[in-house]
């Protein structure tokens, strides 16, 4: 007689379900965005100096029809300069903030997280100090540039607007101020001239960050007086200043190069040149000087500790 035995039910496996890629971390991305939830001065000083200076042209207001009626009897290409000169120093008042807080952000970008000792925290993620260097050098030459333009381009739209209303009831003034003020014009030469300025910059930028992740303190010091003392040195020493007029050609030499300073048209498009910048040798030299630099901060960052 034969014990049935107990067999085990079957049960229907079902086939593994796909398995889904996780999402990319995109670890660049998210380092630029925390730069910005970090650092809210690199944004929030241009729009405050964006913020005075429409305060001021509103109150310039009330003398606007007077200055038009001034300007209308002058020659053409005065005209267009003092027409146009509101726009202009809006833009170079932005300019100056975004570069005077890109320097000091860069000289503590990575010497701050030295001295409140998060880089523990931050070398302990998946992120790698070339990513890190990376993220923080795209602040200066990348997000603060887009910045200042579309902060810049606001003011001008508002400046306009103000000044149409301003002058209803005069129509050669209010003609006169919308053909010297070609807008878009205006914004394409400016785009250039931020990508221009940002290319230009990329070596000033590169020390800073070199500075800032080599010192154990004051980085700005150490960033500054070597230079000044090297340049004080060479006009006692030799008479001359060769070094210091390195300096300045750095930090404003960009603009003869990208631009045709003898110009004459009130259209800013005619003012550009391309070609001539790319010829530049101070350009290239510049941007092989500042891959060094970057190449020797992320180096640097590997082995450095808290302060």
């Amino acid at each position: 007689m034969s014990i049935p035995t107990n067999t085990a039910p079957d049960f229907a496996v079902s086939p593994p379900a796909a398995t889904v890629p996780p999402a990319a971390t995109r670890p660049l991305y998210w380092s630029v965005r925390r730069e910005l939830w970090e650092n809210k001065s690199v944004y929030i000083a241009p729009l405050i100096a964006a913020g005075i200076f429409l305060f001021g042209y509103m109150i310039s207001l009330f003398t606007l029809q007077r200055r038009m009626r001034r300007a209308m009897a002058l020659e053409p290409m005065a005209q267009h300069e003092m027409i146009a000169m509101p726009y202009n120093i809006v833009i170079g008042i932005v300019l100056v903030t975004a570069f005077i807080v890109g320097v000091f952000y860069c000289l503590d970008a990575l010497h701050g997280e030295r001295r409140d000792r998060s880089i523990l925290f931050w070398k302990s993620l998946p992120v790698s100090d070339r990513i890190t260097v990376l993220s923080k050098a795209i602040i200066p030459l990348a997000v603060m540039p887009l910045l200042v333009f579309v902060i810049s381009g606001i003011a001008q739209l508002i400046i306009l607007f103000l000044g149409t209303v301003a002058l209803l009831g005069h129509t050669r003034s209010v003609e006169a101020l919308w053909s010297h003020v070609p807008l878009f014009s205006m914004w394409i030469a400016q785009l250039y001239a931020l990508i221009t300025i940002a290319l230009w910059h990329a070596p000033l930028y590169g020390w800073l960050l070199l500075v800032s992740v080599w010192a154990r303190r004051t980085p700005f010091l150490w960033a500054t007086l070597p230079l000044l003392g090297t340049c004080a040195l060479e006009r006692i020493a030799l008479g001359s200043s060769h070094l210091f007029s390195l300096l300045k050609y750095r930090v404003v030499g960009w603009f003869p190069q990208a631009f045709d300073v003898e110009g004459t048209s009130i259209d800013p498009l005619t003012a550009v040149s391309l070609g001539k910048f790319l010829a530049t040798p101070g350009l290239w030299i510049g941007l092989l000087y500042a891959a060094g630099f970057f190449v020797v901060a992320v180096r640097l960052r590997r082995y450095r500790e808290p302060i």
